[in-house]
């Protein structure tokens, strides 16, 4: 059905946050959002993230291609197709993917790890978070670049060489590009093989 593989670009924190970061544009897409103050991995959040960001050096990209097989766009056309199969994809990817950069965590200790999009842990509109509840998953909730203020796109684009792309008129895209993040406090020798 998919295939995937890992692009990873490496920059100093301080270069990430001045080329790449414009928190007062992207707030406002997320507060279009419907898990804007109802996902715990979402905005707003109850700290300083430009605080929260000055603890890093160094900034560690990861972009995870997603293939789609041609005769699985072909099989799969118009949005009540797309759409679920779409979700489908990513959550799988996401699963795994998720875990990879939980694991790097812990091998780098005083790094963090950043999850492509929100978070999938619970259901949408199941977050605690709408209740005025603590997170169920504390240890394994993270956040998204994007969520910080940072332009995924240009990121995508500039950063690791590559186009993102969507669904359109109801028909798959060639590949998906997911991109998460591992913030470190040192350079680290971060190989693919953590990915594999």
């Amino acid at each position: 059905m998919y295939s995937t593989s890992h692009i990873i670009a490496e920059t100093s924190l301080e270069n990430y946050v001045r080329r790449y970061r414009d928190a007062d544009k992207f707030i406002v897409y997320c507060e279009r959002c419907n898990r804007y103050n109802a996902c715990w991995a979402c905005p707003p959040f109850d700290f300083d993230t430009g605080a929260e960001l000055s603890r890093y050096k160094m900034a560690w990209i990861i972009g995870t291609k997603i293939d789609i097989e041609e005769e699985v766009i072909a099989h799969n056309k118009g949005w009540e197709l797309c759409t679920p199969l779409t979700y489908q994809i990513i959550e799988e990817v996401r699963f795994a993917l998720d875990e990879k950069l939980l694991n790097m965590e812990k091998k780098y200790p005083g790094s963090k790890a950043f999850f492509a999009g929100s978070c999938h842990l619970c259901a949408l509109g199941k977050c605690a978070r709408i209740k005025g509840e603590p997170c169920v998953f504390p240890d394994r909730i993270r956040p998204s670049l994007e969520s910080f203020g940072f332009d995924m796109s240009k990121t995508a684009t500039e950063l690791l060489n590559i186009e993102m792309k969507w669904s359109r008129n109801g028909v798959l895209p060639p590949y998906f590009i997911l991109v998460s993040g591992l913030l470190t406090v040192q350079k680290i020798p971060l190989l693919l093989s953590h990915l594999k």
